[in-house]
């Protein structure tokens, strides 16, 4: 008999008015006739053109002029090239300029889910039993690109949940290239990513074993400039686009956590951030640190990568290297187990796996943790986020895929000291799709990226079939009984 659970009569829906401004540009060619039609204008046209636009636009944007002003700064060689001088234009031709490689995406213009929830690091001003939350949501706009974006919430004594109402504006962060690379796992990463193994060599020797990414830079653009193949100057800019996976974003003082949208940034990504799965990360010294462990798209490859934050304003992302870091699915747990950092994982699709390192971007040696079992998980089972601890064991809420290709969220608890021993597992989903939740942008489908447990509840933010997001709760007592109570199957 399956375990009662509460629906909550919350919902997150995707809202199309949620855009930002983002650089649009279609060419050299193109970009320099437009440069020439604008600058041919008097400075009376250009005033009355971009006028209107910045009273309009400013509504929409905070700070638009700073946008426009910088997407102008980015075609400076097509200005020159239509035989102008960047530093001698106005700043009203240079924002009239800007509005011109500037497009509005809407970035959960399609949908809004595969949640992910946190302990929001500030608790205060609260009463007794409420806590503060922080979502994050995998958003998809036009041509099905996905974003991370967030979202507070409140859980006060009775376990409702309050979404809190978003800001009126949404920011990208200011991008900081200041990595210092280590030159072996780059270049490791690099093959994986099947960039030219020829180019690989050649550059590799100019460099040291530590680099940062001026001096990357230098040595690709100084190799590129003696290439005529252009596929081979294409392999190239492929290991400038690698070293853009490798970097930190800040997000202004001034902005909501619901104005923060993390989008792609690298080529590596550039079809979509996906799946962020967010823990409280607990240090040998108690320190908290937030991690999220999600995978970036280029349309072809997978990359895992990790982020990190203390105070979700100031982000550090790196891709994850090793034999273990191959695919979807990886959830970090918590805290160091044994003197280690251990993580979940999926490396070929279909079973669940567990690995243990000694550095957080390194991650070899995965062992089978966890096999489809039932009929409602033969297709696969994987994470829905990362382990929680409790007194009986780490609790892991899985996602199983049956006939139908129906997605169902399931439950699994593991030994607090040796994770590889699974004590229990529900024969029967915890959280099916009911006749409410199985239209979508993808149908039958419930995910999540992460729960959490408050006030003897287990509160599950889940997505509906790719297309919005909701809430499931469980008494933590009742289901950790059934789990504990669960023969398992066990093949000889």
């Amino acid at each position: 008999m399956r375990l009662l659970i509460e629906r909550k009569p919350v919902k997150v829906y995707p809202d199309p008015k949620r855009v930002i401004a983002r650089f649009f540009f279609n060419g050299d060619e193109r970009a320099v006739e437009v440069v020439r039609h604008v600058l041919a204008l008097s400075d009376k046209d250009v005033f009355g053109l971009i006028s209107p636009l910045l009273q309009e636009y400013s509504k929409r944007h905070r700070n638009i002029t700073k946008i426009l002003a910088r997407h102008c700064k980015k075609i400076k060689h097509c200005i020159e090239t239509a035989g102008y001088d960047f530093e001698s234009l106005d700043k009203y031709q240079k924002l009239l300029l800007g509005s011109y490689f500037t497009h509005e995406y809407s970035i959960e213009s399609a949908a809004f889910f595969n949640p992910s929830v946190v302990e929001d690091p500030d608790q205060s001003d609260l009463v007794e039993g409420e806590k503060r939350l922080i979502i994050s949501f995998r958003a998809v706009g036009e041509g099905h690109i996905s974003s991370v974006v967030f979202r507070r919430a409140l859980i006060d004594r009775n376990h409702n949940i309050t979404v809190i109402p978003v800001g009126n504006y949404i920011d990208e962060a200011e991008i900081i290239k200041n990595a210092v690379y280590n030159k072996k796992l780059f270049l490791k990463k690099a093959a994986d990513s099947r960039i030219d193994i020829e180019v690989l060599d050649e550059v590799g020797v100019k460099l040291e074993d530590k680099f940062d990414y001026a001096t990357l830079r230098k040595i690709i653009l100084d190799s590129k400039g003696l290439q005529e193949d252009d596929l081979k100057k294409l392999e190239y800019d492929k290991i400038l686009w690698l070293s853009d996976t490798y970097h930190e974003i800040s997000f202004s003082r001034d902005t909501d956590i619901s104005d923060r949208v993390i989008f792609p940034i690298s080529e590596f990504e550039r079809k979509g951030i996906e799946d962020a799965r967010f823990v409280r990360f607990v240090k040998d010294d108690g320190s908290i640190i937030f991690y999220a462990t999600y995978t970036a798209f280029d349309g072809a490859m997978i990359m895992p990568k990790l982020l990190q934050t203390t105070d979700f304003y100031d982000f550090k992302i790196s891709p994850l290297h090793g034999i273990g870091a191959q695919n979807k699915n990886l959830a970090l747990f918590p805290r160091k187990i044994n003197g280690k950092y251990a993580m979940m994982s999926r490396i070929d699709g279909w079973n669940n796996y567990l690995m243990y390192s000694d550095k957080l971007t390194v991650w070899d040696n995965p062992v089978k943790l966890q096999a489809p079992q039932f009929p409602w998980e033969f297709i696969q089972i994987g994470n829905c986020g990362s382990p929680i601890e409790t007194e009986a064991g780490w609790l892991v809420i899985t996602h199983g895929v049956g006939p139908m290709r129906r997605y169902c969220l399931g439950a699994s608890l593991f030994d607090l000291n040796d994770p590889s021993i699974e004590i229990g597992r529900l024969n029967e989903p915890l959280v099916i799709p009911n006749t409410d939740e199985r239209e979508g942008y993808v149908p039958n489908v419930l995910y999540s990226c992460g729960s959490i447990i408050h006030d003897g509840e287990l509160i599950i933010p889940y997505g509906l079939s790719d297309y919005c997001s909701s809430f499931a709760t469980v008494k933590i007592a009742l289901l950790l009984e059934k789990l504990e109570s669960t023969d398992l199957y066990r093949p000889a």
